[in-house]
């Protein structure tokens, strides 16, 4: 039986007279690329931004690696229980450079807060350095160590992103829109590295509008319209499905 890192059970939320999201019901298996797809506000972020603790829910429950309920905790708490993320624009230390902004996530995991009085003692942080290092590396940006990471692409600072997510080894990895924006040899090169992860068996959540990068890395789609889940299956499945269609893209194949 595959185990379940994240279960989602009838959560609503409302804006006002607005429903975002009406009974969700979602299972996120470990191991594997749950993609979450929709039309515009249909409750994508919304979701995510439950799952992390930047939302409350009118109701329901968001339950982690076998019972804990993060519903009611911090941000910061969630994430040191092994939630990462990765935001829709690209939260970076513009000014500092691709090292330090891998080093300082690393040293937050480890001592549970980071005090930017102590950044001078990170160059003595050999160990961490050395998986900070090695993190760019595994992005294909170790060439880039002491760039400073303002000065970069928008794929370039996705990958930084993700490097700052990954150094933190979370047990589940949620991805919003990650290739948004991106140019066509950006969003493939992202593609390639979503991959690699994949086969390093991290369990990932991914929100995204680009459906060649979703039917490339997900296992599993669920699709949101207007708050509510109308299906889920395997991407051969959500592709052939005429409802998805006919919600998501007005009845044209997906």
């Amino acid at each position: 039986m595959t185990d379940t890192v994240l279960r989602i059970s009838n959560v609503n939320k409302a804006f006002g007279g607005l429903q975002a999201l009406s009974d969700i019901n979602l299972n996120i298996e470990k191991g594997k690329v749950h993609a979450i797809i929709g039309p515009n506000g249909a409750g994508k972020s919304t979701l995510l931004n439950v799952c992390v603790g930047l939302l409350t829910p009118d109701s329901g429950a968001v339950t982690f690696n076998g019972g804990t309920n993060v519903i009611g905790k911090s941000p910061h708490e969630i994430n040191q229980m092994g939630l990462a993320r990765v935001f829709q624009t690209p939260e970076i230390f513009p000014d500092l450079s691709l090292l330090d902004n891998v080093m300082i996530p690393a040293f937050a995991k480890r001592d549970g807060a980071f005090h930017f009085k102590l950044f001078q003692s990170l160059s003595g942080e050999t160990k961490i350095t050395q998986e900070a290092t090695e993190m760019l590396a595994s992005v294909g940006m170790d060439d880039k160590l002491h760039v400073i990471a303002g000065s970069l692409s928008r794929g370039d600072k996705r990958r930084l992103e993700l490097a700052m997510c990954l150094i933190q080894r979370p047990h589940l990895l949620l991805l919003d829109e990650p290739t948004a924006g991106m140019a066509r040899h950006d969003t493939n090169k992202t593609i390639e590295l979503l991959k690699k992860i994949k086969e390093d068996g991290m369990t990932k959540i991914i929100i995204e509008h680009d459906m060649h990068v979703v039917f490339s890395v997900a296992d599993t789609i669920s699709v949101l319209a207007q708050g509510a889940i109308i299906a889920s299956g395997t991407p051969d499945e959500i592709r052939g499905n005429p409802v998805v269609q006919e919600a998501y893209l007005g009845g044209a194949e997906l």
